[in-house]
């Protein structure tokens, strides 16, 4: 059975959560007050009106509740700026329990009923008397939220290798998961210091490229291969696999000559 549902995004997140547009026109842009698991929230509309089969969906389909004023999206952004102040002092206290975290930014939730604590830490941290303290100190309720190192560059932002905005900064989809067999389809370095962006973790763009080098890869031949050409009989020995060009090593006695040709242009 197919559902319709629309595509939101939340602040510093690349995922894109479905929900069910209930009657409310929506369009791309567009802000919207949700339903979530954790109460309401203000998100962002990036995909319109899409058909999904209901086998898709990974947990209960919430429902989008109202669209967001302007006022209320207005709103929204002054609490978190009056919320990224605060982060000294949440330093502070969380330097006075002497725990094994790093606070990463503090947010507020749209309505400013709660500030959203985000931190780093290699193992599991026992803060129920940070909360208390938190809670205590700043009059609200207080979420900690421990996050990875990819969400902290993407809060955080910050260059590429490439002198570019990283990609998570820029939204460029959404890379959990990048392996070393991506950018062995790249002939990419296998160098973790040159594949390693700001987040000591593979680079989102060998995601975001993969795809690309994939669809060549099932077209070229193999290196080492024997193809035919226009002047013979050649061993590959390197595939272009952005421009679609082969290098073909051509050997007479104790010569060689390496020429490169079109994909087109060789039989194989």
């Amino acid at each position: 059975m197919q559902i319709e549902v629309v595509g939101i995004k939340f602040k510093n997140s690349n995922h894109i959560y479905s929900f069910s547009p209930n009657d409310i026109p929506l369009k791309r842009g567009d802000y919207a007050i949700v339903e979530t698991d954790k109460g309401r929230d203000l998100g962002v509309v990036v995909k319109e009106r899409y058909m999904i089969n209901a086998e898709e969906l990974t947990s209960e389909l919430k429902n989008v509740l109202f669209k967001a004023t302007d006022e209320q999206v207005k709103k929204a952004e002054e609490y978190d700026r009056i919320a990224e102040k605060l982060l000294p002092k949440v330093v502070g206290i969380v330097k006075s329990f002497n725990l094994d975290m790093k606070v990463v930014k503090v947010e507020a939730n749209f309505d400013n009923s709660k500030l959203i604590v985000n931190f780093t830490a290699d193992n599991r941290v026992d803060f129920r008397e940070l909360v208390k303290k938190l809670a205590e100190t700043f009059k609200t309720r207080v979420e900690l939220r421990q996050i990875g190192s990819r969400d902290e560059v993407r809060m955080l932002g910050g260059f590429g290798p490439c002198g570019k905005i990283c990609c998570c900064v820029q939204n460029f989809g959404e890379f959990d998961h990048v392996s070393m067999k991506m950018a062995k389809n790249q002939n990419l370095s296998l160098n973790p210091n040159s594949i390693s962006g700001l987040c000591s973790k593979l680079m989102c763009c060998i995601a975001y490229e993969n795809q690309t080098y994939v669809d060549s890869l099932k077209v070229m031949p193999k290196i080492g291969s024997t193809v035919k050409t226009k002047d013979g009989e050649g061993v590959v020995v390197y595939n272009d696999l952005l421009d679609r060009q082969v290098d073909v090593r051509f050997s007479k006695g104790d010569d060689s000559e390496v020429k490169t040709f079109d994909l087109k242009d060789v039989k194989f």
